[in-house]
């Protein structure tokens, strides 16, 4: 979305082939759009050489930006498709809200720090991602005014899966989420089938905690 030549252009194609598609990630759609968000530009200036890193960067309010194959891993788990509406769970920096903007329709996001909340919204419009509305609030109770979504990413841990975000989740629907104790999680696909929850582990993982009514109390 940027008209200016990119210096991270090849380190972000470097990550594509090595951290991506070298790790089993295929669907060519979530390929193009981890290829074209300029990572670098969700992260802090100190963090700019490691951007494209495989590993987590700290972004503020006690918050991660997860390592690149997880935000890969995750929506491609989410099969989503051109007309998707897309609920996320913990804006944090944009920089995944912002591929979800070129892999579905129109995306809700929400995040219950408002300072992440303001510089995410900043970076999003300055890059040009206008499909896209943030909210700040308690994300366990999801987006109840949208629902229900096609697909629905949870971007911290919960210690099992919020009712209302499943509820908000229409059938056939799709959510990833991590769930288990702060210490280790296992990220979980969850399909809606009449009405029922089907989950499928995706792999281990370590997420910061799901803070909420249906979550983890505040410490």
């Amino acid at each position: 979305m940027q008209n200016e030549i990119d210096p991270y252009l090849a380190v972000r194609q470097q990550m594509v082939e090595t951290q991506l598609r070298a790790r089993d990630i295929r669907d060519e759609r979530v390929l193009g759009a981890m290829g074209e968000v300029p990572r670098h530009e969700f992260v802090g200036r100190e963090y700019s050489n490691e951007a494209y890193a495989d590993h987590p960067i700290p972004i503020g309010n006690g918050q991660t930006i997860s390592q690149p194959y997880i935000v890969a891993l995750t929506l491609q788990a989410l099969s989503l498709r051109p007309a998707d509406k897309v609920l996320e769970i913990g804006t944090g920096s944009g920089y995944q809200t912002a591929a979800l903007t070129l892999l579905a329709s129109q995306v809700y996001s929400n995040e219950r720090h408002p300072g992440l909340a303001s510089r995410a919204q900043e970076t999003l419009s300055r890059l040009g991602y206008s499909n896209v509305a943030i909210s700040v609030a308690d994300g366990t109770n999801g987006w109840a005014e949208f629902a229900p979504f096609d697909a629905i990413v949870v971007s911290a841990a919960a210690p099992e899966i919020p009712r209302p975000l499943f509820e908000q989740l229409r059938e056939g629907g799709r959510m990833v989420i991590p769930v288990g104790p702060p210490e280790a999680q296992r990220l979980q696909l969850v399909g809606k089938v009449n009405g029922q929850p089907v989950v499928k582990v995706l792999q281990g993982c370590r997420f910061v905690p799901l803070v909420g009514e249906h979550g983890y109390s505040p410490i």
